[in-house]
């Protein structure tokens, strides 16, 4: 599991002493920061300490404060995603959930994923969505293809003289800034990973097949002479680099960091690479193609409304992307499916359930429930429930409560379900049914992956806990079974 917090640490390489915080750094960024810090010349190279001067002689600002992460390395390719919080939206659970469903198993073990949750002053925050991360995706997290960092505070600098520019009001300034330091950070921390960098947000989506797709165009292009490779037309998503450019890129971001947005500095650096102010625009957009080469259509969908800037509102699509499924199907056991909720048009907890549409209903109110009763006792290996979709996203369940009726518990055996023998069971409803979670608010989904000793399962119910004031969507229904080992 990974480090949070505490004193850094010494790491010996080739008899020389580097702080923790450098060690976590690649070899190249490594010996510049090591030049700068201990060499008698005249003559001193750039580094990361002329642009953010404030963090000399504190190693603990270039390590991450919190860190979920097996340590994976040598792989393909590292996909990087920052990540802020939102007023009263997160899309980022949905943006890992598609990026790991559309991998298979091969390309699984040739990716890593990261993660940086970029809130220096909400440490709780980080840690809550860490959590959430980790129970959301626990095979992803143990096999090291996820990770989650996030940057201490002392790496950024403070805000207070920043001067407004290009008409921006001071918050916008402030945001763009930190902005351009956040994607410094997770770029220098990934840099050492994987052959390739790609670059997203916390609001995509992808399709199947992403990876490989990424991967053979970098390898199958005619010369190595470009910087990027572009997956999408849309901002700074699906931006790939080669992890060897990362830090020149970067210190191309912090000499201007201050100066203008992200996506801005990465077009003038493909200006000043490929353009002569000798020749027009024309010829300048022609030369910038020969060094960002796009790939069409696109890998990556933007699905946020609501920016990372409070109160920005972007309704940006990539228009090659081609349509977003607004549910996602599953073969789940037969049962009986019952609700008592008042359902919207055509849009049945039936069809839900058969994977042939979503779930779709008026404003629930308490005591509302959501029921599947197996034809046969199943032995559930975990459960699944979303809710909302890309057009209604808001349309979530909130106070909701999954629940499982286990067959023992019928035949009033004990087990995991003796609430006296156990440490941490399941607490027990009136009825006889076990909460095993509750839905996310953050989210807006649930899941719970079951313990193999409560054994036969005879039912499935969601339940209502408080009314609501919006209507609910049910996107996603998974009760994944699996079949017991025969007892000798």
């Amino acid at each position: 599991m990974g480090a949070e917090g505490g004193a850094p640490s010494n790491t010996s390489v080739n008899g020389s002493v580097i702080p923790r915080g450098l060690s976590q750094l690649g070899p190249e960024v490594r010996q510049l920061l090591m030049n700068l810090s201990s060499s008698s010349s005249d003559i001193q190279p750039p580094s990361i300490f002329h642009y953010l001067p404030h963090l000399i002689g504190k190693s603990e600002g270039l390590s991450p404060h919190h860190r979920l992460s097996k340590g994976r390395v040598g792989v393909s390719i590292a996909i990087g995603i920052p990540h802020i919080k939102r007023d009263g939206v997160v899309y980022i659970m949905e943006t890992l959930q598609s990026l790991i469903e559309s991998l298979d198993e091969v390309e699984k073990s040739d990716c890593v994923i990261i993660v940086c949750i970029a809130e220096p002053e909400h440490d709780d925050y980080v840690k809550k969505t860490s959590s959430e991360v980790e129970k959301m995706f626990p095979d992803a997290v143990r096999s090291g293809l996820l990770e989650v960092i996030s940057p201490p505070k002392i790496f950024y600098p403070s805000f207070k003289n920043l001067k407004e520019t290009f008409g921006d009001p001071i918050d916008r300034v402030k945001w763009r800034t930190k902005q351009n330091l956040d994607y410094s950070f997770l770029m220098l921390y990934a840099k050492s990973k994987a052959t390739y960098y790609v670059q997203l947000e916390d609001d995509v989506v992808t399709k199947p097949g992403y990876f490989t797709t990424m991967k053979n165009f970098a390898l199958n292009q005619k010369t190595d002479e470009w910087l990027i490779l572009e997956y999408s037309n849309l901002g700074f998503i699906g931006k790939l680099f080669k992890s060897s450019d990362l830090s020149m890129v970067v210190e191309f971001f912090l000499m201007f960091y201050k100066d203008k947005p992200i996506d801005w500095l990465l077009d003038h650096m493909l200006w000043v690479k490929a353009c002569s102010p000798e020749r027009d625009a024309k010829h300048c957009a022609r030369m910038k193609s020969e060094i960002k080469r796009t790939y069409k259509p696109s890998l990556y969908q933007h699905i946020g409304l609501h920016s990372s800037l409070k109160g920005k509102v972007q309704k940006l699509k990539d228009k090659t992307f081609g349509k977003r499924e607004l549910h996602r199907a599953h073969l789940n056991p037969t049962a009986d499916v019952t609700t008592t909720m008042k359902v919207y048009q055509q849009y049945t907890l039936e069809r839900a359930y058969l994977g042939e549409t979503f779930f779709w209903a008026y404003q629930p109110t308490k005591g509302d429930t959501l029921n599947f009763k197996f034809h046969e006792p199943q032995y559930i290996e975990s459960l699944t429930f979303k809710s909302g979709n890309i057009e209604h996203p808001g349309d979530r369940f909130y106070n909701t409560s999954v629940e499982i009726l286990p067959v023992k518990h019928l035949e009033k055996q004990k087990g995991i379900l003796d609430n006296e023998k156990h440490e941490d069971p399941y607490p027990k409803t009136p009825d006889g049914y076990l909460v095993v979670d509750h839905f996310s608010h953050t989210t807006g989904g649930a899941f719970a992956k079951l313990n193999s000793s409560i054994g036969a399962v005879s039912a499935v119910q969601l339940v209502v806990l408080t009314e609501s004031d919006v209507w609910v969507i049910l996107s996603e229904i998974y009760i994944k079974t699996y079949k017991p080992q025969p007892t000798r």
